[in-house]
């Protein structure tokens, strides 16, 4: 195995998270992870976005096991943290809103599912 599936591993366990779990939510399919654990791939760019995403880590993270220090992320005031609650809310109405947004596999998402997805999208916003 290599040590950037290692961390993912680590990440996901310590989450009692399964491997189709992480490929619903991000679109990613399962063969890629059963490929990946066994070392005949490595995600992509564009995937371990995704992974990272979903676990609220940076993509730095998932390559070298630390975090990116010398990035100064902007201090959020009071105003930023309601722009950010109104944009949020105003992307799931909007999603809502729209027939079949809000489906997987032809079903509607389930309310743990929704509470992922919103987790998902107001860390996008940030």
């Amino acid at each position: 195995m290599n040590e950037i599936y290692d961390r993912y591993k680590t990440i996901r366990d310590s989450r009692n998270i399964k491997d189709s779990q992480v490929a619903k939510e991000t679109g990613i399919t399962k063969s890629t992870f059963s490929e990946w654990k066994s070392g005949k791939y490595t995600p992509k760019q564009d995937k371990l976005q995704k992974i990272a995403d979903f676990f609220g880590v940076t993509i730095d993270y998932l390559m070298t096991g630390t975090e990116d220090t010398t990035k100064e992320y902007p201090q959020l005031n009071a105003r930023d943290e309601r722009d950010i609650s109104r944009r949020l809310e105003q992307t799931l109405s909007d999603l809502e809103g729209q027939q079949g947004a809000l489906m997987f596999d032809g079903a509607p998402l389930d309310d743990e599912t929704k509470e992922l997805l919103k987790a998902s999208l107001e860390h996008s916003i940030r």
